[in-house]
């Protein structure tokens, strides 16, 4: 299934893109995405109805992000080992956490608002995970028995909050619009192997990021059940798994965002964003 919330910000209702594309209503069937709709059964109900008996989603409606309630936002760092190249960087050890703040999370066309004081805002387009099943001292193994889906992600950045002064990466990486996410939660079934996906990112229509999930460092199997081991994941947790090459800090010269840029960026099979930039 692909599963949206669509609606006015704050007041989204759950969904699902049928056959044709068309997106449908579900919120005669469920409350929201969120809690316990994420769970393995809970999807599997929603996947059980024919989407043909579902009320077709007026056009135009705007789409937010398709997964509520999250209370963790944890990203990884440094997990492409090109990008860890051009930043700068070294590949670690074992993966590099942080977190975002859930709030700064926003719908995949969603104006990006530079706050006040930025002056290094980046653009990071990542593959995001969302849990469905609480998740606490998992196995490799059965990671995935805990995932509800995938999600395209921008990890938006502001590098002088996250670098410079003391260094903090939660400071550049969680003001409001921070983290866009979606147009689709793509539940595990719908992709055939999660380490093979093409991801890009364009800029005012010209190339930045090009890159594939095959090249993690640490895969996201891996991911879910080592960051089990520190916290819970709950249902609607969300894990972004790190970026590709092509952000702006690596080019020469560096390459930060402004008011009027426009950004695409796509994961195979995840669909895709455009987001504006705006002044916040």
């Amino acid at each position: 299934m692909k599963l949206i919330r669509h609606g006015a910000a704050g007041a989204e209702k759950p969904g699902l893109v049928d056959a044709a594309g068309r997106c449908r209503d579900l919120s005669a069937h469920v409350a929201d995405l969120a809690g316990p709709a994420l769970s393995k059964t809970a999807l599997a109900t929603l996947a059980g109805i024919d989407p043909e008996t579902l009320p077709l989603v007026p056009e135009g409606t705007r789409l937010g992000p398709p997964v509520a309630g999250t209370r963790n936002f944890i990203a990884v760092g440094m997990n492409y080992a090109d990008h860890a190249a051009e930043t700068g960087g070294t590949v670690p050890r074992e993966p590099l956490l942080f977190s975002k703040a859930p709030n700064c999370i926003s719908g995949p066309h969603d104006d990006v608002l530079i706050p006040p004081g930025a002056v290094k805002v980046d653009w990071e387009v990542e593959l995001a995970v969302v849990i469905g099943d609480t998740a606490w001292q998992v196995d490799e193994a059965h990671a995935f028995d805990h995932v509800a889906g995938f999600v395209l992600c921008n990890d938006v950045s502001e590098r002088a909050f996250q670098m410079e002064g003391t260094g903090q990466w939660l400071k550049g990486k969680s003001a409001p619009t921070f983290g866009p996410l979606g147009p689709w939660l793509v539940t595990p079934d719908e992709i055939a192997d999660v380490q093979k996906l093409s991801m890009e990112l364009d800029l005012n229509g010209a190339p930045r990021q090009r890159g594939n999930t095959a090249t993690m460092v640490f895969g996201v199997r891996m991911l879910v059940a080592y960051i089990s081991r520190f916290l819970r994941l709950d249902p609607g947790d969300v894990i972004t798994t790190g970026t590709p090459p092509g952000v702006g800090m690596g080019r020469k010269p560096p390459e930060f965002l402004k008011a009027g840029d426009l950004m695409r960026l796509s994961v195979e099979g995840l669909g895709e964003q455009r987001c504006r930039v705006s002044a916040g």
